[in-house]
C-alpha cells in the first residue's frame, strides 16, 4: 500500500501527464503549403454548395438542381502516389444510413483536378465506380426538405495502384476493400446542403 501523500502525488503526477497531452494535441492542424489537400474554387470547407450543384431527377421531387458538378482540385500528393480515387458520400443520407453520390478512381497522378461540371458524366479522366443511384458519375445532393444541414464529404484517396489496375462499376465498399494496403493519404473537404420544410 503507498502511503496517502504518494498517492496524491501520483494522482496529481498524472492529472499533469493527462493536461500536457491534452495540450499537445490541441493545437491547431497542419493545413500548410505542402499538405496534402483537395479544395473548390466553388465553395471552402464546411460552406454551402449552390443549387445547381444539386441533382436533377424529374422523378424525384428532392432533387431541386441542374447536377453540375463542382470544381475541385488538389496538390501535395503524397510520395509514391501512382492514382487517386474520388468519393462523395452524404452521411445523413436514407436516415443515417447513407447515400454515396458518386464514386471515381483510377484517376492518374497527373490528373491535379476537375473543372466545373467535368464529372456530371464519364470522363476518361476517371474509371467511374458505382453510387447509391447506379451511376458511374458525379450526382449530386437530393435532401429532403426539413432533415437538417447534409454534410457532403469529397474525400480524395491518394493510391500506389496503377489508374488502369481496377475494373469499372465497383460500390464504395467494393473498391475500400481493393484498396487495402494500397493507399497513400487522404484529403477531405465538405460541402452543406439542406432545405427548409415545404
Amino acid at each position: 500500500m503507498f502511503p496517502k501523500s504518494k498517492l496524491v502525488l501520483l494522482a496529481g503526477g498524472i492529472a499533469v501527464l493527462h493536461l500536457g497531452g491534452c495540450a499537445m494535441m490541441s493545437g491547431t492542424p497542419s493545413t500548410g503549403a505542402n499538405v496534402f489537400s483537395l479544395t473548390s474554387s466553388a465553395f471552402g470547407d464546411g460552406t454551402m454548395l449552390e443549387k445547381k450543384n444539386a441533382g436533377n431527377n424529374p422523378k424525384n421531387p428532392n432533387c431541386i438542381g441542374q447536377n453540375v458538378s463542382p470544381p475541385l482540385a488538389w496538390s501535395n500528393p503524397p510520395a509514391g502516389t501512382k492514382s487517386y480515387a474520388l468519393l462523395m458520400v452524404d452521411p445523413e443520407g436514407r436516415q443515417g444510413l447513407g447515400v454515396n453520390h458518386w464514386v471515381a478512381y483510377g484517376i492518374p497522378v497527373s490528373v491535379t483536378g476537375f473543372a466545373e461540371g467535368e464529372t456530371s458524366q464519364l470522363s476518361d479522366k476517371y474509371v467511374g465506380g458505382k453510387s447509391t443511384q447506379g451511376l458511374g458519375y458525379y450526382f449530386g445532393p437530393c435532401t429532403p426538405p426539413a432533415t437538417g444541414m447534409h454534410h457532403y464529404t469529397f474525400t480524395l484517396i491518394a493510391t500506389d495502384l496503377d489508374p488502369k489496375e481496377l475494373p469499372a462499376g465497383l460500390a464504395r465498399d467494393e473498391l475500400l476493400a481493393k484498396l487495402q494496403g494500397h493507399t497513400k493519404g487522404a484529403a477531405g473537404l465538405v460541402g452543406l446542403f439542406g432545405r427548409a420544410a415545404n
